[in-house]
């Protein structure tokens, strides 16, 4: 890449459960998307994974006019799909302002705030307890 292409990338984070996924968008691509230097649909080996994954550029209708790099890491494949898409959110606005409204009605610019409750202490899980004995 020239040094002039290289102002034109588009950085952006999203996250998800326990999942970071770091986003390099290039504008003016093809459509090619890796995952960890893996093709997307290889990555997100099941369908309903990569759909979730691509969702903001399919929104924006965009999917053809970007490349992007990702990297992610922590969680598993759906929370991993999720801090994707969610990257790609935020990446897109930064590149368009005007599609802040289609990408917000979409819900991909909100972090999703659900984490793994913590296991408690005297119980065997987060919220299940011994059983209980009367007699």
């Amino acid at each position: 890449m020239s040094a002039d292409n290289n102002s034109n990338i588009l950085l952006a984070t999203g996250r998800r459960k326990t999942a970071t996924a770091r986003i390099r968008l290039i504008p003016g691509g093809s459509g090619k998307i890796t995952v960890n230097k893996r093709d997307i649909n290889d990555y997100c080996y099941h369908e309903t994974l990569s759909k979730i994954a691509t969702a903001p550029l399919t929104t924006v209708d965009a999917r053809e006019q970007f490349d992007a790099v990702i990297k992610v890491h922590g969680s598993g494949p759906s929370g991993q799909a999720g801090a994707i898409s969610h990257g790609l959110a935020r990446a897109l606005e930064k590149h368009n302002p005007d599609w802040r409204i289609p990408l917000k009605q979409g819900g991909f610019l909100k972090r999703d705030p659900r984490e793994k409750e913590r296991k408690k202490s005297g119980q065997p899980g987060a919220r299940k307890r011994f059983q209980f004995s009367k007699r």
